[in-house]
């Protein structure tokens, strides 16, 4: 089967290097042949071995009847999505892992790929090379999924462990993570949560059954957390992750939202480091369901990339039964509204004062703490409640956090 990449970057060239290096156990395991016929890219491959067959004119894919699986590794929304949008009008499956693509645009391919019976696969799109999509969609399908929650960006992940088991500032952290590879030069994406955001979308679409668009999610990122943070964190038995979750509320309301949350020792979550991520999925049958790997990476990412591909082959004459319904007005929950309890750091605190704010409150304490500095947990309420008790406080407030409870 013939097989087109649009795209010739870190995981374009890793779909190719996949499908040449492990083509004879594709076929043992799968029966399935596959060859890359065609590559779209702008830039100049003179010398590289797969130069004769890469092209800088879409055209050349699109018209190429001969291409059943089109490889879309791009990145971002234009232009890749008017080439989807032709490439599934034409016929054609298309296997993306564009979490942008799928995150903003995935209800209109799923649809365009239903109308014109082929697939729009898109595995790699959240957890690289870790299955997540396919699980859920599938391995669990007989659950009644209630929550999703992950640490999906593996470039805040080692910042943050390097917080936690070095010491390292945030700032020195970032650098690290930049001269490793792991960092853009313009880190917004990840240490904002954009990233993950986009993530947790497609995974409560997938979840819940309508399109969550992320322009209406909630996102906070992790670079106001301090080494003051960490260390307080650690004597509540917790550690601080990125958490991007959503969880069903009811049939008409879901939470979406990402967010840096104090993560209990205990749970699955708080030893998921480095560059890792994972994936926690609450069922009423499964509990607890953990997926782990390596969120990143050319050939990682390009082993979701492939098993889609494989997938769309062996279904090559029928349409995967895949897809959500389009967004639902005020399904989204405003997260002021939901329950949680905070971590608060703060100065010029009188602790009578907030004991009789907030009734019972945990105080936390940390080496070299400062004479005038209190750290301590509220009690679980909702959240804009909770934020309007602390604005009537004389204090100065200088993190706040929210906990896990997974």
């Amino acid at each position: 089967m013939n097989i087109a990449i649009l795209g010739f970057g870190v995981v374009g060239s890793g779909v190719a290097e996949v499908i040449k290096n492990n083509s004879d156990s594709i076929l043992k395991n799968s029966n399935v042949s596959l060859k890359v016929t065609r590559i779209l890219d702008i830039r100049d491959f003179s010398g590289n071995e797969y130069e004769n067959i890469i092209t800088n004119n879409f055209d050349d894919i699109l018209g190429d009847d001969t291409i059943d699986i089109v490889v879309e590794t791009m990145g971002g929304v234009k232009p890749a999505f008017d080439f989807v949008l032709a490439c599934l009008n034409k016929g054609k499956h298309v296997v993306s892992s564009n979490k942008e693509l799928v995150a903003t645009k995935g209800y209109e391919l799923l649809e365009a790929a239903k109308k014109n019976n082929v697939n729009f696969l898109f595995e790699a799109s959240v957890g690289g090379g870790i299955p997540i999509i396919r699980p859920m969609s599938r391995c669990l399908a007989g659950n009644k999924i209630s929550e999703v929650a992950g640490i999906l960006n593996g470039t805040s992940n080692f910042i943050l462990t390097k917080m936690i088991m070095d010491g390292m500032s945030f700032a020195d952290a970032l650098k690290l993570a930049q001269d490793k590879g792991y960092a853009e030069k313009d880190p917004t994406a990840d240490v904002e949560g954009l990233d993950a955001m986009r993530k947790i979308c497609i995974l409560a679409s997938l979840a819940f059954g309508y399109h969550v668009y992320p322009d209406g999610v909630y996102s906070e990122g992790i670079s106001k957390i301090t080494l003051e943070d960490v260390a307080f964190a650690a004597s509540y038995d917790s550690v601080i992750k990125l958490i991007a979750m959503t969880k069903k509320l009811s049939d008409d309301k879901a939470l979406v939202m990402v967010s840096p949350r104090l993560v209990k020792n205990d749970s699955m979550l708080s030893g998921v480091n480095g560059v890792f991520n994972a994936c926690l999925v609450r069922g009423d049958a499964t509990g607890d369901v953990l997926m782990y790997g390596k969120g990143a990476g050319s050939l990682a990412t390009a082993s979701a990339v492939v098993g889609d591909v494989i997938d769309c082959a062996s279904y090559s004459e029928e349409r995967k039964f895949f897809g959500w319904d389009d967004k639902k007005e005020n399904y989204l929950a405003d997260y002021l509204d939901c329950e949680t309890a905070l971590y608060v750091r703060a100065t010029g605190a009188d602790k009578a004062a907030i004991e009789k704010a907030f009734g019972s409150v945990q105080y936390l304490t940390r080496e070299n703490q400062g004479a005038d500095e209190i750290a301590f947990v509220t009690p679980v309420k909702k959240e804009k409640e909770l934020r309007d008790t602390l604005a009537c406080l004389n204090m100065n407030v200088l993190s706040i956090i929210r906990t896990a409870d997974y």
